[in-house]
């Protein structure tokens, strides 16, 4: 890794089918982080990841976490999740803003190690 400074206001924002907004800060060994936006009442798609850990940790608003089909609980602001690699999860955004969160994996995502459990 190069040291280097990522600004946010060079990131460009993509949807993607997850129903989410994702800005890529990195995706490089030893982890990947992107920045997710789930609008007002979206719950994102049931996926899970092989062979990844991902971290949420909580930027702006509020949302329900569901994990390996359990309800986990409400998360805000500072709040980080942690869901384990090859688990089924999902978030829903209940508040009243867009839900801002940032999406760590271990190791860095790779998109053949996405599986959409709704498909």
């Amino acid at each position: 890794m190069k040291p280097s400074i990522i600004k946010k206001a060079s990131l460009k924002s993509f949807y993607i089918p997850e129903r989410c907004h994702i800005k890529e800060y990195m995706n490089e060994a030893p982890c990947s982080i992107a920045e997710a936006r789930v609008e007002v009442g979206v719950t994102t798609v049931l996926h899970a990841l092989k062979g990844v850990d991902e971290l949420y940790y909580l930027l702006a608003g509020k949302g329900e976490v569901e994990v390996d089909g359990q309800i986990l609980g409400e998360v805000g602001v500072g709040d980080l999740v942690k869901i384990p690699k090859n688990t089924s999860q999902r978030i829903r955004n209940i508040g009243t803003e867009d839900l801002l969160f940032l999406c760590i994996c271990v190791p860095a995502f790779q998109m053949e190690a996405y599986v959409d459990l709704e498909a």
